[in-house]
């Protein structure tokens, strides 16, 4: 797991395979090594070398206490891609993690080759600044909320109807859960960097091809506002994965596995020109 300072902050990262490279970018509180189980084998097996990477914030990379912003973790990328020099690549961002992907997209376009963006948003809506104020608050007062309740909680907010109803599915998912509870004071950096002002008109000069992906039941980014995204990228595709929550890509791996590599090694995502990758916001199912 070699570590390596970019941008002033030490950012630990790992590479899997080998071939052309794809960088996984990770939502709020999340370790690079949430894409190991099954994006990561997917994406290997397709013949890619996937980079993933603890954002700052998540050890062993620097937890910066002092404080960040989106555009510092939007020149961490940066800077790893130059670092690794594995750009032009292709990148996959999810939740918070995309928005960072879609900031890149403007400020370093050359880049990335092509793009993925899970469960992402362009905009900060009544009920994300709530629930992003919410968590902030809660990690501000110093109380810790005990791992089975912690659980529980995320069980509601990131799973679809059909797991929480499966109860043999729904005991293991609570088992994950508590075992791998996050403190929200130890991610505090992260906390709110998805409060962002409406950036849908500036992605209206993304020029990257871009899969756009939301999951049907995601109530944390609920899929309105992911198709926002697909319908501002000029030439953007958008999928929306059936019958699972925020985590889709843990829920329906088989299918986000499939739209990611199907995109990854399509004509569009190759470098077609986007005249010929079709109107934005296109359906495409994996």
């Amino acid at each position: 797991m070699p570590v390596v300072r970019i941008n002033g902050s030490r950012l630990n990262y790992e590479e899997h395979g080998t071939g052309d490279p794809v960088v996984m970018v990770t939502g709020t509180g999340a370790p690079g090594r949430m894409w190991r189980t099954h994006q990561v084998p997917a994406l290997k097996a397709a013949g890619f070398k996937v980079i993933t990477v603890d954002n700052r914030g998540i050890p062993p990379s620097d937890p910066c206490p002092e404080g960040f912003t989106l555009d510092d973790m939007v020149a961490d990328i940066a800077g790893l891609i130059d670092h690794l020099g594995a750009g032009p690549c292709r990148v996959v961002g999810f939740s918070l993690g995309g928005i960072v992907v879609q900031e890149l997209l403007l400020a370093r376009p050359e880049l990335v080759r092509s793009a993925v963006l899970m469960a992402s948003s362009g905009r900060a809506d009544t009920f994300a600044t709530a629930q992003a104020v919410a968590e902030m608050d809660l990690a501000d007062s110093g109380v810790k909320l005990p791992p089975r309740y912690a659980a529980y909680v995320n069980a509601l907010q990131s799973l679809s109807p059909q797991t929480l109803g499966d109860e043999e599915q729904l005991r293991d998912w609570l088992d994950i859960f508590e075992y791998s509870a996050i403190d929200l004071a130890s991610v505090r950096g992260q906390l709110g960097l998805q409060l962002i002002p409406n950036r849908l008109p500036a992605y209206r000069n993304i020029r990257c091809p871009c899969l756009v992906v939301s999951f049907e039941h995601d109530q944390t980014v609920r899929p309105q506002l992911t198709r926002e995204v697909a319908g501002s990228i000029p030439g953007a595709v958008h999928t929306e994965i059936p019958g699972c929550g925020h985590y889709g890509y843990l829920e329906q791996p088989a299918l986000v596995n499939a739209a990611i590599v199907g995109f990854f090694t399509a004509p569009a995502a190759a470098g077609v020109p986007a005249q010929a990758r079709g109107r934005a916001g296109e359906e495409s199912r994996p």
